[in-house]
């Protein structure tokens, strides 16, 4: 294995932190105030999106003409410092880990910059790749992954990818990449290689693929 690619919101610190629900709740504000979208139709209208294109943001696109940018400043501008702090112990986890480490974010650029200085681990990713890969395609979709992989100028069976969302799994594993899902409560899919707890124990996963 070459590289490990990380998710962000959720996987490198746990969801009880509740940052991205704060951005959910943005979400909902931005559908509202400045798309005007009556507030009784947020819900159903969310959940479809997700179903049919993977986030919010691209039904909001398609439908309502909504400029992408303006959407993902206004849902990212939240105090992450409020949900999060310096994480030493995730940080000396990760600097266990001899290969590449990259970040693969549905969310911005800004928003992984921000969350990974208050959890000191800024220095420790050689870069991240946010919303922006595949104009503003999520994952699961096949296309950011491969863009991904175009830029590291790796083949996906020499990578691993940690997510705390199983279905995002899905894809790595489609396209031959090792898998560990981060986080409980549910029994791992046959797509998941290794399940782990937390992200600080993703070097301890390793030892799957004899790393």
């Amino acid at each position: 294995m070459d590289a490990i690619i990380f998710d962000l919101d959720n996987t490198l610190y746990p969801p009880e932190r509740r940052l991205f629900a704060l951005i959910d709740v943005r979400i909902n504000r931005y559908m509202v105030d400045v798309v005007g979208i009556p507030s009784a139709e947020v819900d159903e209208l969310r959940r479809r999106y997700w179903t049919d294109y993977g986030v919010t943001l691209q039904g909001l696109i398609r439908h309502w003409g909504v400029d992408p940018e303006d959407y993902l400043h206004y849902v990212h501008d939240v105090e992450v410092a409020d949900c999060l702090t310096v994480d030493s112990r995730l940080r000396l986890a990760l600097e266990q880990l001899k290969l590449r480490r990259v970040i693969f974010t549905n969310g911005s650029i800004e928003h992984a910059r921000r969350v990974l200085g208050c959890l000191g681990l800024t220095d420790l990713f050689e870069q991240i790749y946010d919303i922006r890969i595949a104009t503003y395609q999520p994952k699961p979709f096949s296309d950011p992954y491969h863009k991904v992989l175009k830029s590291l100028d790796i083949e996906a069976n020499r990578c691993l990818m940690v997510e705390d969302s199983a279905v995002n799994l899905r894809t790595a594993k489609e396209l031959g990449m090792g898998t560990i899902l981060v986080g409980g409560g549910i029994d791992p899919p046959p797509f998941v290689d290794v399940q782990v707890a937390s992200a600080e124990q993703v070097p301890a996963a390793l030892a799957f693929w004899n790393l």
